[in-house]
């Protein structure tokens, strides 16, 4: 079930408002278990069985551990079995057919054959939060949980289910046990979930329409340099809103249900750097691998050596993470060169350079980095060597010319569009808001306009639900 289908928003969402504020609070996490349930169920009735033995047997081994912390041994043993527990079903269901598929061009494992399984939704996102269940235990930051439901609301919760953000138990265990709500809470919760709706929406699914049209129809004998850079630049678009839109809904949910959430994105595209970027492009992502892989292989700590392996290591799985596809490892090595490239001289030279250089060197590699994302070979996308091809011509390596007549015709027809897209992608309407918000003057007027322009975007969000066919999710993939 998508946030931004009809189907959530007129059915699902307001029965589990309705029956979760009218229990009692001892009760609400029971009633938010159950819709989560459902919810997953919804599209995924067979693997709901699925992440529900996960839930149950990580709820187990966290019981185990807990019980074994005294004997650290015992303690480390269940939480290794637990890891690996985890991602042998994760990695049963997401590369299994991927593996197979290449061991069986072998000829003494041509016998291997892929089953076609299709991917369990949300199955990365649920499995990581599982796993930091068990080893927040384990490092005595958390106790495990008596009551079964606390860890399976914790797994389960819709909000972030499918595609995060990505929470750490210890970071909410609190809120798991109490929690506060209130009316402006649930207010402040339906404006964010507005503005994620209409990133999703209108930005995202525009963006999207015009980037499925440049992938299939391209053709390097006819593709003219501004057509791929627009492609390209409309995809960076469609990911960042179709992503950062189900973020920003899903901490709006959260609020209307008394969680914080935490932030998923802040405005990656200003970034001077590629560094900087990851520090605001999946936010709970990079700090899941920081907290659970790169610190513990030692982090910066024993040598540059050390330190390069530690992000060798962390930027593979991040890639693979992402999809099995040889395009996904080879965007995970991309990002680890870059960062590499940056810690050992760019950056000091970054620091001193005039920011509109730095900011043009950013985009120019993290749109690179998404051609190398989006080839991932399926229907309607492109290959590694499709996109090999454009980032030639992107570069001027060939015959092809600077601008066509069609991509003259397609700048100018979306001009208005592209340009909400990139305003939207600045920080500088957000930033005006909130001091309008906070001041004296103009606060309960502002706050009054904002509730009115949520309830207006909400409306127009339906219209283009109800008109629209093109409303695809591109992280539920993963």
């Amino acid at each position: 079930m998508l946030f931004s289908s009809l189907e959530f928003l007129f059915l699902f969402l307001p029965l589990c408002v309705s029956v979760y504020f009218a229990v009692p609070l001892r009760m609400r996490n029971a009633v938010l278990l159950f819709f989560s349930l459902i919810f997953y169920g919804f599209g995924e009735p067979l693997y709901l069985f699925l992440m529900v033995f996960t839930t149950g047997a990580d709820y187990a081994f966290g019981l185990l551990v807990q019980k074994s912390l005294p004997n650290k041994r015992r303690a480390r043993a269940f939480l290794i079995i637990a890891v690996i527990f985890n991602l042998a079903i994760l990695g049963f269901f997401k590369y299994y057919d991927f593996l197979t598929l290449n061991i069986s061009r072998v000829e003494i494992f041509s016998f291997v054959r892929p089953m076609g399984l299709p991917l369990p939704v949300g199955i990365s996102f649920y499995t990581f939060q599982a796993l930091s269940y068990v080893i927040d235990i384990y490092r005595e930051e958390v106790r495990a949980a008596r009551n079964p439901i606390i860890p399976a609301t914790y797994v389960s919760l819709f909000p972030q289910l499918i595609a995060g953000p990505i929470i750490r138990y210890n970071d909410i265990e609190g809120q798991l046990r109490e929690r506060s709500h209130s009316f402006s809470r649930a207010a402040e919760g339906i404006r964010r979930f507005s503005v994620g709706l209409a990133k999703k929406v209108i930005l995202a699914n525009t963006a999207g329409e015009l980037w499925q049209n440049f992938a299939t129809g391209f053709d390097a004998a006819s593709a003219d340099i501004a057509g791929i850079w627009l492609g390209l630049v409309c995809y960076a678009f469609q990911i960042y809103f179709d992503f950062s839109g189900y973020s920003d809904m899903a901490v709006g949910l959260g609020k209307i249900f008394g969680f914080d959430f935490p932030e998923n994105f802040n405005y990656p595209y200003i970034s001077r750097s590629i560094t900087e970027f990851w520090r605001r492009w999946h936010i709970t992502l990079s700090s899941y691998f920081r907290e659970y892989v790169y610190i513990p292989l030692g982090g910066n700590r024993r040598g540059r050596a050390r330190t390069y392996l530690n992000l060798f290591i962390v930027w593979s799985l991040t890639g693979i993470w992402h999809g099995a596809g040889a395009n996904f490892l080879l965007w995970g090595l991309y990002y680890f060169a870059l960062l590499c490239i940056e810690k050992l001289f760019l950056l000091k030279w970054l620091d001193r350079a005039p920011k509109l250089i730095c900011h043009i060197y950013a985009l120019f590699f993290i749109l690179i980095g998404w051609l190398i994302f989006a080839a991932d070979g399926a229907e309607g996308s492109l290959t590694l060597s499709r996109a090999a091809e454009c980032i030639k011509l992107m570069l001027g390596f060939g015959s092809s010319p600077l601008i066509s007549a069609r991509t003259r015709y397609e700048i100018i027809r979306n001009l208005i569009p592209l340009t909400v897209m990139t305003v939207a992608s600045l920080p500088l309407v957000r930033k005006k808001a909130e001091r309008l918000l906070h001041s004296e003057k103009f606060g309960v007027t502002v706050n009054i306009s904002l509730n009115i322009l949520s309830l207006l975007t909400l409306i127009l969000c339906v219209a283009y639900l109800v008109s629209s066919g093109y409303n695809p999710f591109l992280y539920f993939r993963f």
